[in-house]
């Protein structure tokens, strides 16, 4: 029984180490190592209705994202959709990234940083 707990230990161990993921861990504050600008932009089709195409929003209620630090936006993405971030407009961001990966937050969070 302790030889198959530690095999499934190290499977898991093994298949993190090997993920494809691009963050250090699950939390907001993990790094992002890996983005795709290119899927960022496709991800982000729903952005642009509050923060614009361009991530200037037309609604000065809403921020403007663009050029902002990648990982900020990583985080605050993270925050919304773990319900840390509960202002006005925390219940909305939280249903529209509920069906984001880390994956997505970071390609979307990637490809609003890299605009002027």
């Amino acid at each position: 029984m302790k030889n198959i707990k530690a095999l499934s230990y190290i499977a898991i161990c093994t298949s993190i180490a090997f993920s494809s993921t691009s963050f250090a861990s699950d939390n907001a504050s993990a790094s992002i190592t890996t983005t795709d600008t290119n899927a960022g932009k496709i991800k982000a089709y729903t952005c642009q209705f509050c923060h614009g195409s361009n991530g200037i929003a037309a609604n000065p209620a809403y921020p403007n994202i663009n050029g902002q630090n990648e990982q900020y936006l990583y985080q605050s993405m993270k925050a919304y959709q773990n319900g840390e971030r509960t202002n006005t407009m925390g219940k909305m961001m939280k249903q529209q990234l509920s069906s984001l990966q880390n994956q997505d937050l970071a390609d979307i969070a990637a490809y609003y940083s890299m605009m002027d």
